[in-house]
């Protein structure tokens, strides 16, 4: 892939680029990674249609009555029970990919649709430009993220350190995304990335016991690296600048999703935190003073949530 060559709306191939609204008479193909899916197939004719008369029984009187035939009360009790099973089985599917359930009845459907979403999402919808953060920054403060930069689709020959390259190697690197913000004063600028793996849910589920297990989510060798854009105010946010960072590896889709956080001025971090310690309350860092943690953390779980809402659309859609 060729690299970015600026801000935002730089040239990029593919379609993996920010884009106006399409058409109202259908979506425009300029905004997605590759055109959208369109069901097709029409359904062949069912089988025909046998009735049978009704067989008779008796009632308390001793009169004869229809089997089949209820009264109003035992028909109303059937449809609520009907309705009620029919609720608790949607809610099981989509609370499986909501809750992380790898083995739950919807996991596979929702993995599945997940691995498709970063050639058929536009890229507005999994980066939006603008971003809210209510009470995502330090005690509770409201926050307001703009995007300034989008990297071009790419692989991950060199998007990341090497051993942070080699710990993800396990499950492949089917794309990887990413787009840099900066909070209202610009004075942070944060990468949220998404790394779309080639594997299943079991290879993802063991990556992820791997990094709670071993913490490698906290190891400053293991920091995810920023994405600069020249012209922007990211322009100098290099590897010696990270300051926080997080990496969440979801099992129930085949993707990373990590941030790294820093100032928009270049000074360089000696000590970089994770984001899970600098926003503990009390820590003195110069990050955790600067509200750096809650940038990095509050970016990251909004794209997380936003790719979540997608393949939970995708999930939805009629097969």
């Amino acid at each position: 892939m060729n690299p970015a060559s600026g801000a935002d709306g730089a040239s990029r191939s593919g379609a993996y680029a920010p884009a106006d609204a399409g058409p109202a008479d259908g979506p425009d193909p300029a905004l997605s990674w590759s055109a959208p899916m369109v069901p097709g197939g029409t359904p062949g004719a069912g089988r025909p249609v046998v009735s049978f008369g009704e067989p008779e029984g008796y009632d308390e009187g001793a009169r004869s009555r229809p089997l089949g035939r209820r009264g109003r009360s035992q028909a109303v009790a059937a449809a609520a029970c009907l309705v009620l099973g029919t609720g608790l089985i949607g809610g099981a599917v989509t609370g499986s990919w909501l809750a992380g359930d790898p083995d739950g009845p919807g996991a596979r459907t929702g993995f599945a649709a997940a691995q498709d979403l970063w050639h058929s999402i536009p890229v507005d919808q999994l980066f939006p430009p603008t971003l809210q953060g209510e009470g995502a920054g330090p005690g509770g403060a409201d926050r307001t993220w703009t995007r300034i930069a989008v990297a071009p689709d790419s692989g991950c020959e060199d998007a990341f350190d090497a051993l942070l390259h080699k710990v993800l190697a396990p499950v492949g690197c089917e794309r990887l995304l990413r787009a840099t913000y900066t909070d209202a004063t610009q004075s942070h600028v944060t990468t949220v990335g998404l790394l779309f793996t080639e594997t299943d849910a079991a290879a993802m589920t063991s990556l992820a016991r791997r990094f709670d297990k071993e913490r490698l989510d906290r190891r400053t060798d293991l920091m995810p690296l920023p994405y600069a854009a020249q012209g922007t105010a990211a322009a100098g946010f290099g590897a010696a600048q990270r300051a926080t960072w997080t990496v969440s590896v979801l099992t129930d889709a085949p993707v990373v999703v990590y941030a790294v956080s820093g100032w928009a001025d270049g000074r360089t971090v000696d000590t970089p935190q994770p984001a899970e310690d600098a926003m503990r309350s009390g820590a003195t860092t110069a990050p955790a003073q600067a509200g750096l943690g809650h940038e990095t953390q509050g970016l990251a779980d909004r794209v997380e949530r936003g790719l979540r809402k997608k393949a939970g659309t995708v999930t939805e859609q009629p097969s």
